[in-house]
């Protein structure tokens, strides 16, 4: 008898546990004197939610990796899961299925639906591909081939937020899924096998697998990344990632990696560098702040991340434009995000911000931050450096630095233009810009000026040349001001009705020369309207 129970609390030991909404693992099962009767200690998977570290009155009965981080439950309060089948029921069958008999009109017909929707769904089960058992409290394969016999086409399983306790349990079930290509198994607490490779035929079709709020760290992902060899796509947001190795010998093909929400330390970053075919890297809210490509100078392409096109910075503490000058070296980079760093909010004006990176970033066709309002909430898009943007963004950086490169030595006369070391390491991409435009009139120099309010209003005057009575109209505006606002508000200073306003501008530099504005959504620096503009208003 006394064996039988010893067996009973080891084979609960390690077993995953809901209570009220709370998961957690067993670390101990058995009596917690002076009290009666069997408890089970269990280590949750959110520290607030538990009272202590596994000690009770000064004594000892499990441990926990946070002090608060354990407490002690009755075993008939927790519930210990079900098995793929069951979960896959409870979702697919029951809670969709439609009560027997209830009215359904076809054309102009009413018929009784008997039994059709319980049949339908039972089809549905048999050839789904996609399944998604989230938080469905997924314990185990249940009785063996099941799997294999009821969904033998799955191809995307999500088991995120389960009562999985192990990656043999997790086996037992994938080994069952031959098609399978997506596994999500987020939030979830699983134990790791003394041999991982010999799962390795259980993961052996799998292209993508997110491990998101899994507690893992760096070492512990490589120890199983022998069992998914082919895997392309790695989620690890949200984990105890706080220094990088290198992958040796394992995750090979990856493509899309994702370590955002880690506080890793980033002078281990260049330990992934060497990954041929990877894509993509999210390093956001990683506490990013610096890089530094030490293999090739200003100008130069480094052989770090050769096939990297796309990389996610946000939020994190870039405070440099020397930053952006180091990813110019990564040779592959068309894609950028980095939104929220400080560096950002140096410029105040966002787009000034915008056109600086593009300049500084020659081969860069996306960068994500712009925000647009839609009808429920405020959201960043993706957004396409097109090519009048492009060449707008190098001919102002090449104005707004001219000034300093002439200091540092340069000069319009190509055998003449010998910029010190100190402006090239600043500015690597400017002497192709001066090559690719020319170089700028002195006159178009303009210096970076401290932010104030004076200094981004421009005075403009607005004309009217096809209606001779209207008086011109002299305006204050910030320099930012989107095309889109200046014609609301040339709507109800010249009290126009419902027309389509065309808005071209001329200056004293182009005399004789209109500037087509024909872009809704730029601002007026875009365009490089400047102090003293006029602004010619036509409408049909």
């Amino acid at each position: 008898m006394m064996k039988m129970m010893m067996d009973e609390e080891e084979e609960h030991v390690g077993m995953r546990v809901t209570c009220d909404g709370h998961r957690g693992t067993v670390r101990y099962m058995g009596p917690v004197p002076p009290t009666t009767g069997v408890w089970l200690g269990v280590e949750w998977d959110h520290p607030e939610r538990g009272k202590h570290d596994g000690s009770h009155e000064g004594v000892r009965f499990f441990t926990c990796r946070h002090r608060t981080g354990g407490s002690f439950v009755r075993p008939a309060k927790a519930r210990f899961g079900v098995g793929y089948v069951t979960a896959l029921k409870r979702r697919y069958e029951e809670e969709l299925e439609e009560p027997a008999g209830e009215d359904m009109k076809i054309s102009s017909k009413t018929v009784l639906m008997v039994g059709f929707e319980r049949v339908r769904l039972k089809q549905r089960v048999d050839q789904l591909t996609e399944v998604s058992l989230r938080r469905c409290e997924v314990s185990g394969p249940g009785p063996q081939n099941q799997i294999r016999n009821t969904t033998p086409d799955v191809e995307s399983l999500d088991l995120s937020g389960s009562l999985l306790s192990s990656w043999e349990v997790l086996a037992a079930i994938t080994g069952q899924l031959e098609s399978l290509r997506e596994l999500q198994i987020s939030h979830n607490r699983l134990s790791f096998s003394s041999d991982p490779s010999l799962l390795s035929p259980a993961f052996s079709c799998l292209r993508l697998l997110s491990l998101n709020s899994c507690a893992l760290t760096w070492t512990q992902v490589l120890q199983c990344a022998p069992m998914w060899q082919q895997v392309e796509e790695l989620y690890l947001s949200d984990n105890d990632i706080t220094e990088l190795t290198r992958p040796d010998h394992v995750l090979q093909n990856l493509r899309v990696l994702d370590l955002s929400n880690n506080q890793i330390l980033q002078e281990t970053l260049l330990h992934i560098s060497h990954l041929p075919w990877l894509e993509k890297l999210n390093l956001s809210s990683t506490g990013f702040s610096a890089v530094e490509f030490s293999d090739a100078s200003a100008g130069d392409e480094t052989t770090a991340f050769p096939a990297l096109n796309t990389l996610l910075l946000d939020d994190n503490n870039i405070s440099e434009w020397c930053v952006v000058n180091e990813l110019e070296k990564l040779r592959s980079l068309l894609h950028l995000s980095c939104r929220r760093n400080p560096l950002l909010q140096k410029e105040k004006n966002p787009e000034t911000a915008r056109q600086i990176i593009i300049a500084r970033l020659g081969r860069l066709t996306l960068l994500d931050m712009r925000k647009v309002e839609c009808d429920v909430e405020c959201v960043c898009v993706c957004v396409q450096v097109e090519c009048d943007e492009r060449r707008g963004a190098e001919l102002d950086y090449c104005k707004m630095f001219g000034s300093a490169w002439l200091r540092a030595g340069g000069h319009s006369e190509p055998e003449q233009n010998q910029p010190n070391t100190h402006f090239l390491t600043d500015h690597p991409r400017f002497l192709t810009l001066i090559h690719k435009y020319g170089a700028p009139d002195e006159g178009e120099l303009r210096e970076q000026k401290p932010f104030a309010l004076k200094h981004q209003l421009l005075t403009v005057t607005f004309l009217c040349p096809e209606d001779a009575g209207r008086k011109p109209i002299q305006k204050k505006l910030p320099e930012s001001m989107i095309v889109q606002k200046v014609k609301g508000l040339l709507h109800r200073q010249l009290k126009l009705p419902a027309v389509r306003l065309k808005l071209s501008y001329t200056c004293a530099k182009l005399a004789g020369r209109e500037i087509e504005i024909d872009n809704d959504l730029k601002p007026l620096q875009f365009y490089s309207v400047e102090d003293g503009d006029s602004i010619l208003v036509r409408w049909s």
